[in-house]
């Protein structure tokens, strides 16, 4: 889809002039399309405006909307995953409200099984989880899945959030929670907005530090996994725990 402007601008965003479709792109065709041949007649940013033209003011062109939120963010998976205020200058506060919502139901369709079975049995589900979860975050962030004896998950928490390049993290807190949540194992997870998964050293010296303050209470650390856009890096698969 060719790129676009935006399509609003801080503090006038229901207030937006329409933009022009242009010849045989507009949303009949979408619809018609859909309509004769399903899902898989339609590319992601075409499925994406089918969405917004349900959540959109009325007179803005869902299509122009779907081309200027793949442009500034470069995929459907970033589209999703964007912060509320960032959607809100292309599209506008309330559509940006309603894409938070249907990334708030994907979690937690991509969470159910990792309450159903043992994480280290999903680790391709682990990976998607955290690539949805973290990739599009525009600053660090650390979670931290806590696990029950059977390895399934308890709960997804966020324990740390920080800078392009830094989320403080305290393994003492990481512990702490671990105890008031009953967790027998835990795995750690952080993003670098940078896109770059290679665990640095400060990634591998705070690892360490978690799996000793671990260790003291009979925690499981299982591994520790960093997000760089479209990749996920493991740090046990890389040895470095």
């Amino acid at each position: 889809m060719a790129e676009q402007r935006d399509l609003f601008s801080p503090g006038v965003a229901e207030a937006a002039a329409p933009l022009v479709l242009t010849a045989g792109g507009g949303r009949e065709d979408l619809r018609e399309r859909f309509a004769a041949f399903g899902l898989a007649s339609l590319d992601e940013g075409d499925t994406l405006a089918l969405v917004l033209e349900r959540c959109l003011t009325p007179g803005v062109d869902a299509m122009a909307a779907a081309d200027a939120l793949m442009a500034r963010f470069g995929g459907i998976g970033r589209v999703l995953g964007a912060a509320e205020g960032d959607l809100a200058r292309v599209i506008g506060a309330a559509a940006a409200r309603q894409l938070g919502l249907l990334h708030a139901l994907l979690l937690r369709a991509l969470e159910y099984p990792l309450r159903q079975r043992p994480v280290l049995t999903s680790t391709e589900a682990v990976r998607t989880y955290l690539r949805t979860r973290l990739a599009a975050l525009p600053r660090e962030a650390f979670h931290v899945l806590f696990l029950d004896k059977k390895n399934q998950l308890i709960a997804d928490e966020r324990m740390a959030e920080g800078t392009v390049d830094h989320a403080p993290v305290y393994p003492r807190e990481i512990v702490r929670r671990a105890l008031e949540l009953s967790a027998s194992a835990i795995v750690l997870a952080h993003n670098h907005p940078s896109g770059d998964p290679a665990p640095s050293r400060a990634d591998i010296d705070m690892t360490q530090q978690v799996v000793a303050a671990a260790r003291a209470l009979q925690i499981a650390v299982h591994d520790h996994f960093v997000v760089g856009g479209d990749q996920v890096a493991s740090l046990r698969a890389l040895g470095l725990m």
